[in-house]
């Protein structure tokens, strides 16, 4: 008989299932659930499950980071690596050593990557959302023209509010020509004149959605010239449509009667008005009344003279004080007058005499002061031949020349003989 092989201990057993496991390479998709990430932990641990079985992973801190993955429960990944054996306790798990986002997933984590550059550019701001018109006279839509989305938009606003025109720009809204065609539609929907523009569809899968999240469709949202209500699939789905969008509605029909007021609260608005608009007029009205009752019963609109009579007074009176005090200020002026007069007369005489006296003595001077007068004495001035310089020094003249001596009646022409230097001198 054949030898039988030799019983295993315990470790040995355990060694040769972790050699024999880990030499068979695997690849795995499932679902995350009970996910432990902590701080200063050497690896990160997860299991994943498929809804019937459970399967422990292990991956290390250095090769987790490098994914990139950020994992939460739900997530559908597909991990590479092998199966192995935790000795110690007798455990299996999985080593995982390659690890990405799967299916959904990628999109998840792509969709996650733009809304976060997005946000970071400002576009979901709370402040960049502008205010719907309260009653707007247009409204554009934007779906799919076969789509259930198109009906219930329609439906609502016949029976909420039937006065607005509604302009339809149908587009498809899933595939892969989708995003161009919505953002084809946002333009013409913006360009169209509407007041208030409508992007809608029905639910469906995330990937079904995944043109709501794309860049170009995003920021033809934002570059909208009027305000967009979104209301795309469901009340879970959320877009980056929706994100960005003035007001966000949670289906097609709550778009409708987000941009549409009932019917029923404009007629309680007018009615509510219209009261309060009958009592502002008739308070005024009677406020208005009393005035003019208060204004007719003054006395100036008894009796006219009223409201010149005191003012007719006054001027009574100060003509009346006026003809009093002509009289008086005409003779103290009178009497001024005569005074003045009296006065002048010896005043007149006595300034003339003065002036007579001071012209005198002046022209006496003058006399006294004048070259006449000294030819008159006797005197006589020599001038050089041209007769108009003064010969004042002998120094001036030689022997032989011609002066001409200025008396004081005329002058003569003469020749000079003889210099006395010395008399000159002492002169």
């Amino acid at each position: 008989m054949p030898e039988a092989p030799r019983a295993l201990s315990v470790t040995e057993a355990m060694t040769l299932a972790k050699r024999t496991l880990e030499g068979l390479p695997v690849r795995v998709i499932g679902e995350v659930s009970e996910c432990t990430d902590r701080a200063g932990y050497k690896a990160v641990y997860f299991t994943l499950s498929d809804g019937s079985s459970t399967m422990s992973c292990l991956m290390w801190r250095d090769a987790f980071d490098a994914s990139g993955v950020i994992l939460r429960n739900g997530l559908l990944v597909e991990v590479s690596g092998s199966l192995t054996v935790y000795a110690a306790k007798g455990r299996m798990q999985f080593q995982v050593r390659g690890l990405e986002a799967a299916g959904e997933g990628v999109l998840r984590m792509q969709v996650a990557a733009l809304a976060r550059r997005l946000e970071l550019e400002g576009l979901m701001r709370p402040e960049r959302r502008r205010r719907l018109p309260e009653y707007p006279e247009t409204i554009a839509l934007v779906t799919s023209p076969r789509g259930k989305a198109v009906h219930d938009v329609i439906r609502t606003l016949r029976r909420r509010y039937p006065l607005a025109e509604l302009l339809i720009a149908g587009v498809t809204v899933e595939g892969a020509g989708a995003a161009p065609a919505i953002v084809e539609g946002l333009r013409a929907a913006g360009e169209s004149g509407a007041d208030v523009v409508i992007l809608a569809r029905g639910g469906g899968s995330y990937e079904d959605l995944m043109p709501f999240n794309d860049e170009a469709v995003v920021r033809a949202i934002v570059g909208c010239p009027v305000p967009v209500v979104t209301g795309i699939g469901h009340e879970p789905d959320t877009s980056l449509a929706d994100m960005v969008a003035d007001v966000r509605a949670s289906t097609p029909t709550a778009a409708a009667e987000t941009v549409a007021p009932a019917r029923d609260e404009v007629s309680a608005r007018l009615t509510s008005s219209r009261r309060l608009l009958g009592r502002a007029l008739l308070l005024t009205v009677r406020r208005d009344r009393h005035r003019v009752a208060v204004a007719r019963a003054h006395a100036v609109f008894r009796d006219p003279a009223e409201l010149t009579s005191s003012f007719s007074q006054r001027l009574d009176g100060a003509a009346a004080g006026l003809v009093r005090a002509l009289p008086d200020v005409v003779g103290r002026d009178r009497s001024r007058l005569a005074l003045a007069a009296g006065r002048l007369g010896p005043a007149q005489k006595r300034i003339l005499d003065d002036a007579v006296t001071s012209f005198r003595h002046a022209a006496a001077r003058l006399e006294d002061l004048s070259p006449l007068g000294i030819l008159a004495r006797g005197y006589a001035v020599c001038y050089e031949a041209d007769g108009t310089s003064v010969v004042r020094s002998t120094t001036q003249l030689t022997p032989g020349d011609e002066v001409v001596v200025r008396l004081h009646h005329g002058s003569a022409g003469c020749v000079v003989r003889t210099i006395d230097e010395e008399k000159a001198g002492q002169s």
